[in-house]
């Protein structure tokens, strides 16, 4: 479902975030663990991130821009605030991608051959299940980026902002705003999703996901690693 450019049914109890995952970086494309390993974006990446900015340019009332302060990420929302023509991006590390401890920097092949525990807690159903080599629990991650999330919606009541962030706060977003729905498949590089929050009752709810509609004519790497929970 698409948001509408004008904020319509806006009022001012709500906020409306439009998050963002990261434009492709080499370590996605070759399926690579990247939690808080600062990677960059590749060329695709870069495109991809022009590519949503220019859509976001097309919207309306838009009034700031976060990211998280990882490089492919910051880097992303760069790109988007100069299309968009929207003050300097803020930068925070609440919106980091969860820390997978030592299985950052391993693919999924190698994390189960060499840190075999670390890769069996990262499997783990359990929420509180924190990973070796000082990796946090989905239960870490989903306090850290909610509670980020809520303190925007409270600062910028009644307005429209950006977060770029990481394929796995962004699961923990959509949960806090739809338990009891999983999104659908990949969160794919440089999706659009909107979640939009009324700070008077604390309802989350879910108005848009994973639209990569403006990334047509633009290489996506379908079996990129991340955005599925596994990898940011």
């Amino acid at each position: 479902m698409a948001a509408s450019g004008d904020c319509s049914g806006l009022t001012a109890t709500f906020t409306e975030v439009i998050l963002v995952r990261h434009g492709e970086t080499s370590w996605n494309a070759s399926r690579i663990i990247q939690g808080h390993i600062d990677s960059e974006l590749n060329d695709i990446g870069r495109q991809q991130a022009v590519a949503v900015g220019s859509h976001l340019s097309k919207e309306k009332n838009i009034v700031a821009i976060y990211s998280s302060d990882l490089k492919r990420a910051a880097e992303t929302a760069r790109i988007i605030a100069s299309t968009c023509n929207l003050p300097e991006v803020i930068l925070d590390p609440s919106l980091r991608e969860r820390h997978l401890g030592d299985l950052q920097g391993l693919t999924l092949r190698d994390a189960e051959k060499q840190k075999p525990i670390a890769y069996k807690h990262f499997l783990s159903a359990k929420r509180d299940q924190e990973i070796p080599g000082g990796g946090e629990s989905l239960a870490q991650l989903h306090e850290r980026c909610t509670s980020f999330l809520k303190n925007l919606a409270r600062k910028h009541k009644g307005e429209r902002i950006i977060a770029v962030t990481h394929g796995g706060v962004l699961r923990e977003l959509h949960k806090r705003a739809s338990p009891t729905m999983l999104p659908n498949g990949k969160i794919k590089n440089t999706s659009i999703n909107v979640i939009r929050i009324n700070e008077n009752d604390d309802k989350w709810t879910v108005k848009r996901w994973g639209d990569v509609g403006h990334l047509q004519g633009v290489v996506v790497k379908e079996d990129a690693f991340g955005g599925d929970g596994t990898s940011g």
